[in-house]
């Protein structure tokens, strides 16, 4: 039996990066899907699962930082499946930008997205899991903010850092009532907001920028949506059983150094 046969995953941000890969992931593991996302592109997604993976796949257009359009797409979801037993927040945002240049709106823009999204789209689904006897939520954090950080990354990381006290606090408040909590500290993957982030760091030459993320990462390379797919559907799986308010670090070793320019080769 796959580990996530019997399941419905609800899996925000779906479109294309992370999402999309996980969305496959948890396919390939038997999952049954809701694919959200507020790019219609999530459409086009779930034909393409449907076509690779026998499991039933239903998308919504929802904008997480719109509570009722979260609860719109969850009774949906429960309505064409029935229950909800895995929510991967997966939807996130990131634009650089020097500290005293950046304005409210930028703020918001990582506030709304990346901490509201997961606020909002938790309120939607976790009422389900109780009345389910339980569930497993899926955060998506980064290593940025709450281990690491680079220049302009402040809105991000403190964005990123507020989902860890996000995901223990949760994790205590229903562990009682079996819902489990848990985030993944992603590194560097290549995903459309890597390349934008490189885009922005040097718009005449942003593959040199992958390039350079690449070399100070130990495993010399930047990972791939369906790697974090396999943490997540780990997390979302009762293989992970006895685990919540954790914080999985996936990152190739990129926090590990102490310097990259100091050691032996």
């Amino acid at each position: 039996m796959k580990k996530l046969e019997g399941k419905t995953a609800f899996i925000t941000g779906a479109a294309m990066g992370l999402g999309e890969g996980i969305a496959h992931v948890y396919a390939k593991h038997g999952a049954q899907l809701m694919i959200v996302d507020i790019n219609p592109k999530v459409e086009e997604v779930a034909k393409e699962i449907s076509k690779t993976y026998d499991v039933k796949v239903e998308t919504q257009i929802v904008d997480v930082t719109d509570v009722d359009s979260c609860k719109a797409a969850a009774k949906e979801a429960v309505s064409r499946f029935g229950q909800i037993d895995v929510l991967a927040a997966i939807a996130g945002v990131c634009k650089l930008g020097d500290f005293l240049e950046m304005s409210d709106d930028d703020l918001n823009f990582h506030i709304d997205v990346n901490i509201k999204g997961v606020w909002n789209t938790t309120k939607a689904v976790l009422p389900y899991m109780l009345e389910n006897g339980g569930g497993n939520i899926v955060v998506m954090s980064s290593v940025t903010g709450d281990i690491v950080a680079d220049p302009g990354e402040v809105a991000y990381a403190l964005s990123k850092a507020a989902l860890i006290g996000f995901t223990k606090s949760l994790a205590v408040e229903y562990a009682a009532k079996n819902i489990r909590v848990n985030a993944m500290q992603l590194g560097y993957a290549r995903t459309p907001m890597a390349e934008s982030i490189a885009r922005t760091s040097n718009p005449d030459d942003p593959e040199s920028v992958l390039t350079e993320m690449a070399t100070a990462i130990p495993m010399r390379r930047l990972g791939l949506p369906k790697e974090v797919g396999e943490l997540a559907a780990f997390l979302g799986s009762d293989e992970s059983s006895y685990m919540t308010g954790g914080q999985y670090v996936i990152d190739g070793g990129s926090t590990l150094p102490e310097s990259v320019s100091v050691g032996i080769e």
